[in-house]
């Protein structure tokens, strides 16, 4: 339902015409994550890379929802960008 949601609101949002089928989610499992102000630093990486339309980040879950344009980035390229802020990270599963 969390992602049914973000989709209908980055279609809604989105002022370029993308196929449905380049828009993805994917899970990404966080380490390092150890206090409240840790997902806010993961979820400004994810957000600065192009094609990210939307980001949510779990503390406890240690994980990342993505919402991104396979067109423009990988999931592999979105677990360089948490890595690369400090925050080890894999892709735990793509929707």
């Amino acid at each position: 339902m969390f992602r049914s949601f973000l989709f209908a609101v980055f279609l809604t949002l989105s002022t370029v015409t993308v196929a449905a089928d380049a828009i993805k989610t994917v899970t990404l499992e966080v380490q390092g994550m150890n206090c409240a102000a840790c997902p806010i630093t993961v979820k400004k990486a994810l957000k600065k890379v192009p094609g990210v339309a939307e980001v949510a980040v779990d503390y406890k879950a240690g994980t990342a929802e993505v919402i991104y344009d396979a067109g423009k980035v990988s999931p592999d390229d979105l677990a360089k960008a948490t890595t690369a802020a400090g925050y080890p990270t894999t892709v735990k599963e793509v929707h």
